[in-house]
């Protein structure tokens, strides 16, 4: 398990060499020329330095396809009928500890009789020791004979003579020969992986072999994901922690899988992942509190060295989940620095700052369609600046929406509490409101020589009227 560190800033050139291989993916026969693309192509085929990978190379030319790998079933075999989610893990031999059984246990486990109907776990056992992967197959066969049998567990294995060279590999980030061997191979197991699952469910979400789940975790992720339907996102984070609880749709797995085996020896894996992400234009990190999953392993897959990192945000008994729907936000109050009103509704860990507010200074949020809410959490100040908190204020809630010379706004709102020591929380609001609302607006009700930091404001919605 690796999860993301700070290290030097990729050079420019290399990010831009990066973005013209991957505008690849999106190129039609009408827009470049034939010559511009071969160029790219033979560019990207001089990178991956395998002769032996250079016939599977040549399907990547259709970037919506999958990679031609014939994958051997070591247990289990798939649905004909699409599940609504695909967990997928891989998992290599370790010096250390094993975790890979306790993780299956853990994603059965917490999942109810009607949430396993809905999911699909496929494990690719990616090391080519095939003398361990049968002892393990043999050890899941035992243990999970009756998810295996229903269709919810399979066991794949991508051969060999599939990987490109693992051999002198570019050195990157002065990290060792070994490390970087191990980082590489490892973005290719999960390119197989990713492109073994494509066609198996609406969304897919990658796990790693050393994880345990909160319970009902997928309810709370089906909750999130319905409160974003009909806005735009490529990659929805249920753990702060390297590649564990990253959601895709299922639709993006062969652009992806692709992506991952072309940059293979380029860096790691999460940091691919937040390539990818920005490529397909989700700027911003949508991660979801409390976290979903917790990193349970205690030795790393490379070389067994201990790896202590947890996600503080993780809770195991609760699916009260905040979903925030999407929603533009825009405030009157002085904004300090680059500290934005986005930042009050952002899942990481930021928050908004603005200079002394005066008496009916706003912070509005308006949701890009009407929604029911059944709770709302709002937090002030941090714990370092205990004093910028909202003094004096109201939350509203609003409908009939209408557009301003300053953008839009309700033109109605009621009031459903004051703050209390800088907070305020209200439950039930479904119950107290008749109306799907379109606007949440915090009021400053009297003016303040302190600063005001808006820490988070978390929602909970529930179906909307009429459906």
């Amino acid at each position: 398990m690796r999860c993301f560190r700070k290290r030097s800033t990729i050079p420019l050139v290399g990010v831009l060499v990066t973005f013209l291989l991957f505008v690849n993916l999106y190129i039609e026969d009408g827009y470049v020329l034939e010559e511009n693309k071969r160029q790219l192509r033979e560019s990207a085929i001089h990178q991956l330095n395998s002769e032996r990978y250079v016939p599977t190379f040549k399907d990547l030319t259709n970037f919506s396809g999958t990679i031609n790998v014939t994958y051997r079933y070591l247990a289990g075999s798939p649905l004909p009928r699409k599940k609504y989610l695909t967990i997928g893990l891989s998992s290599v031999k370790r010096k250390r500890g094993n975790y890979l059984m306790e993780t299956i246990k853990s994603i059965f486990d917490q999942s109810s009789y009607e949430e396993l109907k809905e999911i699909v776990v496929v494990v690719h056992l990616a090391d080519f020791d095939l003398g361990w992967c049968e002892s393990l197959v043999q050890d899941i066969s035992r243990k999970f004979a009756h998810h295996i049998i229903a269709g919810r567990l399979l066991v794949i294995h991508a051969p060999e003579e599939y990987y490109p060279s693992l051999d002198g590999l570019k050195r990157n980030y002065n990290d060792p020969e070994d490390r970087v061997r191990f980082r590489s191979k490892q973005n290719v197991d999960y390119a197989f992986l990713i492109n073994f699952c494509t066609n198996l469910s609406d969304f897919y979400m990658m796990l790693e072999d050393d994880v345990r789940c909160s319970k009902n975790f997928l309810t709370a992720m089906k909750k999130v994901i319905t409160s974003r339907a009909g806005s735009y996102w490529v990659m929805l984070e249920f753990s702060k922690l390297g590649y564990i609880g990253k959601l895709y749709h299922s639709k993006d797995l062969p652009r992806l899988a692709h992506f991952l085996l072309m940059f293979y020896q380029e860096m790691p894996c999460d940091w691919l992942l937040i390539h990818f992400r920005g490529l397909l234009a989700q700027k911003d990190v949508i991660r979801f509190k409390p976290s979903l999953f917790q990193h349970m392993g205690y030795y790393s897959s490379y070389k067994g060295a201990e790896n202590k990192l947890k996600d503080d945000d993780f809770e195991e008994d609760t699916v009260d989940i905040p979903d925030n729907p999407p929603a533009s936000l825009h405030t009157n109050i002085n904004v300090f620095e680059n500290y934005d009103a986005t930042k009050a509704y952002s899942s990481v860990d930021e928050y908004f700052w603005g200079k002394a507010p005066s008496t009916g200074d706003f912070f509005v949020i308006v949701f890009y369609k009407p929604t029911r809410i059944s709770k709302i959490k709002i937090v002030t100040g941090t714990d370092d600046r205990q004093n910028d908190i909202l003094h004096h204020g109201a939350l509203e809630v609003g409908e009939k929406l209408i557009g301003t010379k300053k953008g839009k706004q309700c033109s109605s709102y009621i009031t459903l509490g004051e703050f209390r020591n800088g907070n305020i929380e209200v439950q039930n609001v479904d119950h107290k409101i008749s109306f799907d609302i379109e606007c949440v607006r915090i009021v400053v009700t009297a003016g303040q020589k302190e600063w005001l930091i808006i820490r988070s404001i978390s929602l909970w919605t529930t179906q909307p009227t009429g459906q």
